[in-house]
């Protein structure tokens, strides 16, 4: 996988080298685009089903690659290479233990397998296009690196395009609105407005990230636009956050996508007291991954780590997929829903 180059959009080649390895393990596949999902053998529609997700494309390498991204090496005990951290360690770690339970007979659970595409860029023919014909989902483990801990909460986005706007006039006279001014003003309310806090993220993250104005130096600007990054938690749903942004600022303000809301699963969950008892810790994740476009409970697991993904000469150590391997059956194994 790391030595076939998989761009967001582009992943056919490294679907190909998924389906293959699939294929020689004689499990029967579902392709949709560059997506592929399988169901266990014994597949029964009267029982919960598990959904086992993670991602086969890779953001583009870092200018300060010193490696080359595209070959696969194996140092002091580290796999080096393009998306072996993120995603591919956590995605052939659920690979192998879909593997391990796919022919079993009596599982109190089905399992699909699902290798997506498009995780990176949030994308439309990535997992959200397979939601409609994987049928009921009662729960998802979405392979994301986590160091095998338990993100039992993640943030949401959503990205705001607003807009002051005032009175154009001559800057050597009284005249005109300046919408600088008045954005300065709006951004400040922005800044002392408090949302409810969660119990797992405390408060909601909110940043103006760009700022835009103005035509020439002796022109009042009638306009002045500028974006805000939110950071959404479980208190609120994206909806409920734009809502309370339009009501208290004097801009206009439009969001540019509501669909990746916050996602998580109750610290009372059957997995997550699995997770516990085999020392598996829980947090909530700043990260987002795809479960944010999933409208079932959903539980953030993998090998590798996070502080490790987009960054020159990405790595993740032999063992960890090893270990991966070994909890997500044991995570598995056993593991009574309803």
């Amino acid at each position: 996988m790391i030595e076939t180059e998989s761009f967001s959009r582009q992943e056919e080649n490294v679907a190909k080298v998924v389906r293959d390895f699939l294929l020689s393990k004689n499990i029967e596949l579902n392709l949709s685009g560059h997506n592929t999902w399988a169901k266990s053998r014994h597949f029964d529609g009267s029982k919960p089903t598990i959904l086992l997700n993670s991602h086969i494309d890779t953001v583009k390498p870092a200018s300060t690659y010193t490696l080359d991204p595209f070959k696969a090496q194996i140092i002091e005990g580290r796999l080096h290479g393009l998306g072996s951290n993120d995603a591919g360690g956590p995605l052939v770690s659920l690979i192998m233990a879909f593997v391990h339970f796919y022919d079993q007979e009596n599982l109190p659970f089905n399992l699909i397998l699902a290798a997506t595409a498009e995780e990176e860029v949030s994308g439309a023919n990535g997992i959200a296009s397979l939601i409609p014909e994987l049928g009921k989902v009662d729960l998802a483990i979405v392979g994301e690196p986590t160091l095998m801990d338990m993100a039992i909460a993640e943030k949401g986005l959503i990205v705001i395009d607003c807009e002051a706007k005032g009175v154009s006039g001559h800057a050597a006279r009284e005249e005109g609105v300046n919408a600088i001014y008045k954005a300065l003003d709006e951004i400040e309310k922005l800044r002392k407005l408090e949302f409810k806090e969660s119990e797992v993220f405390g408060p909601i993250k909110k940043t103006v990230t760009l700022i835009e104005s103005g035509t020439q130096h002796n022109v009042v600007p009638d306009s002045c636009k500028f974006v805000i990054d939110v950071r959404t938690t479980d208190a609120y749903s994206n909806q409920e956050v734009v809502d309370i942004l339009q009501k208290e600022l004097d801009v206009e303000v439009k969001p540019r996508s509501l669909r990746l809301n916050s996602s998580g699963i109750s610290p009372d969950h059957p997995i997550v007291k699995r997770g516990e008892s085999l020392g598996m810790k829980k947090y909530g994740s700043p990260t987002l991954s795809d479960q944010a476009l999933m409208p079932y409970t959903s539980i953030k697991i993998g090998p590798g780590d996070s502080a490790r993904s987009h960054t020159a000469d990405e790595f993740i150590y032999v063992d960890e997929i090893e270990k991966g391997i070994e909890l997500y059956i044991k995570l598995l194994d056993g593991l009574g829903i309803k």
